[in-house]
């Protein structure tokens, strides 16, 4: 017979192809085509170690994927396509299939969301004695929160701005669009210059658009207020090693305006 697999890479291969996408299955006889011109379906079932009941399933699935290819002669035989051209195409078309499916996905969540805010909404009717606080540890969710607060901000938004960031507010457009609805946007980064050029830039493109912007040598937390009355503290976890921020979104005046309190102590010290 031609060339076989040393063992050693046949197992390593084995495993690579199923990382790509084939079963196991289909991996090993893959293989076992690609060290022969062709196989008739009984054979590969014997030299790949599939079960005869099982062999034609996976060469059916294995041409369907672009792997194998049906070569008609006086009985059917089955040889491998270049694996220069089948894992490509594969891929390719895995990417199509998934590409598709999120959007189908993401069309049938925006239902699904409006439905269940519905339900939420209707459920959550009988306040409970910390509503107005909220922990989210998740970043996608902390992200999720401070834009739909500046999205809906009115009059005033203010922030304290440290790495790491769930979202950076230098590139937040909701930031300008909420400058150009006449809501008094100031920042506080903390750092001191000189910041690399492409902040320079950013900051620039903000002060032009009416946004103040200050850096302080060291900030206290991660803070966001929203008219006075909304916002998120996001806090370092001090106990574990790996440094995590924990926030809190509050709806609370009161908090609100203890939080513009501690803001305008360090938007005083800060500099320009």
């Amino acid at each position: 017979m031609k060339n076989e697999l040393p063992d050693i890479d046949f197992q390593r291969f084995w495993r690579r192809l199923q990382q790509t996408g084939l079963n196991a299955y289909e991996a090993r006889s893959y293989l076992v085509l690609i060290g022969h011109p062709r196989f008739k379906a009984l054979e590969l079932a014997a030299r790949a170690h599939v079960p005869r009941q099982k062999i034609y399933e996976v060469l059916d699935s294995l041409v369907e994927k672009g792997f194998a290819q049906v070569v008609q002669e006086k009985t059917k035989l089955f040889s491998a396509v270049e694996p220069g051209l089948a894992i490509p195409a594969y891929l390719a078309r895995r990417a199509r299939v998934l590409e598709q499916e999120l959007k189908e996905h993401a069309r049938m969540a925006d239902g699904l969301v409006e439905d269940l805010n519905r339900s939420y909404s209707e459920g959550q009717e009988g306040r409970g004695t910390l509503d107005f606080l909220h922990i989210v540890n998740e970043p996608s969710q902390t992200a999720a929160h401070f834009r739909r607060m500046l999205s809906d901000v009115t009059e005033e938004y203010l922030e304290f701005s440290r790495p790491p960031y769930a979202v950076d507010p230098l590139q937040e457009q909701l930031v300008k669009q909420a400058r150009q609805r006449g809501v008094a946007c100031r920042l506080v980064f903390e750092g001191t210059p000189p910041l690399d050029e492409e902040q320079q830039q950013r900051i620039r493109e903000y002060q032009a658009a009416g946004v103040e912007v200050r850096c302080a040598d060291s900030l206290p937390m991660k803070l966001a207020v929203f008219d006075c009355s909304q916002g998120m503290i996001a806090l370092l976890d001090p106990v574990i090693t790996k440094p995590t921020w924990t926030s809190v979104v509050f709806v609370h005046r009161g908090m609100g305006q203890a939080m513009k309190g501690l803001f305008e102590e360090y938007w005083r010290r800060s500099a320009t």
